[in-house]
């Protein structure tokens, strides 16, 4: 049975989430978790790591679960897809995932949509003002561009995420985002938590970060590479209209990761020029799934998007990038205030 609803529509919790929710309570706290409780999220495209970080929301108890995918499951999906089996290969992907979605955790209410026309236009506005949050995952960067300039027109955070082979990122839009942080003017033994507040940029102010501000040291902790990869794989998205898959695309993969690391100023010292080996990893892997990949940039996904909803902790700012190759991730602020 729900909860009743309070003076502004928000509902309580129920003996029955009260339980189930107790261990994770005592860690985030019962305001964090009435928050996650009183949630509707948005996720679109239901690839690897939209799976792995719908499982994470879902058993942190959301209130609502909103999935958009108009595609089929194909046989890729099959390998980093743990919500699809054998036997749904051709069915449309959220039909096929919604009862084990479901199943995960019985107390929310989870809506599947297998039109993608709701992503365009009027639809997708109507859809974000009902939501409190945007996830879009596994899109190109001008899809991503788009759908977080709507999301700030109705101010609602967004966040996107995805990965290309052994490669993977996270980006958050939240807006002016309040959260607790321990207070650092005080000796931590008295230490306090006190309310603070992030301002963040559109994802297209971000990737238009100049690099000049940042110290050698600063720039080298970073890892400018990979964000350059990455980068230059979106605009190749962008230019063929598919991603890259065969090394005779690494020359041209390659001088486009290079002239926007001319154009960013990153310190020559550091780096002059990305990794040829980066490249030709990125060229051949970049349109194949690997579950190790996909479960951590979906976890810290889901992760990142429990701390914005919970206002506990800082999340991302603003941007994650990780490389599979050698296991390591970076966080890197590009252009917030």
């Amino acid at each position: 049975m729900a909860g009743l609803p309070d003076k502004t529509g928000k509902y309580d919790l129920t003996e029955e989430e009260a339980s189930r929710y107790d261990r994770q309570m005592r860690l985030w706290g019962i305001e964090a978790q009435q928050r996650m409780r009183n949630s509707t999220i948005l996720v679109i495209r239901l690839r690897g790591v939209a799976t792995e970080s719908i499982k994470n929301m879902v058993l942190a108890g959301i209130g609502t679960l909103v999935v958009v995918d108009g595609e089929d499951v194909a046989e890729e999906d099959l390998g980093a897809g743990f919500f699809y089996r054998d036997e749904d290969f051709g069915k449309n992907r959220v039909d096929a995932a919604r009862a084990r979605i479901e199943s995960l955790n019985p107390l929310v209410n989870v809506e599947t949509i297998s039109n993608s026309s709701v992503l365009e236009g009027e639809e997708f506005e109507a859809l974000v003002r009902r939501v409190d949050l945007v996830c879009a995952t596994d899109l190109d960067q001008n899809t991503l561009v788009r759908m977080n300039a709507v999301c700030r027109q109705f101010q609602k955070p967004f966040y996107a995420g995805g990965t290309y082979g052994l490669v993977g990122y996270i980006f958050c839009d939240l807006l002016r985002h309040e959260y607790l942080a321990l207070d650092r003017s005080t000796p931590q033994e008295h230490a306090k938590t006190i309310k603070t507040s992030a301002v963040y940029s559109p994802l297209q102010e971000a990737i238009r970060y100049r690099w000049s501000n940042l110290t050698k040291r600063q720039t080298k902790e970073i890892n400018p590479a990979l964000v350059f990869a990455t980068l230059a794989l979106w605009q190749f998205q962008s230019l063929h209209k598919q991603l890259p898959d065969d090394i005779t695309h690494a020359d041209e993969l390659e001088a486009t990761a290079n002239s926007l690391l001319l154009s960013g100023d990153v310190n020559k010292q550091v780096l002059s020029s990305v990794p040829r080996s980066l490249i030709e990893s990125i060229s051949t892997t970049a349109g194949h799934e690997f579950s190790p990949v996909c479960a951590i940039v979906g976890g810290m996904l889901a992760q990142d998007i429990l701390k914005a909803l919970g206002g506990r902790e800082p999340p991302i700012a603003n941007f994650f990038f990780f490389d599979g190759n050698t296991g390591g991730g970076t966080v890197c602020r590009m252009n917030m205030p």
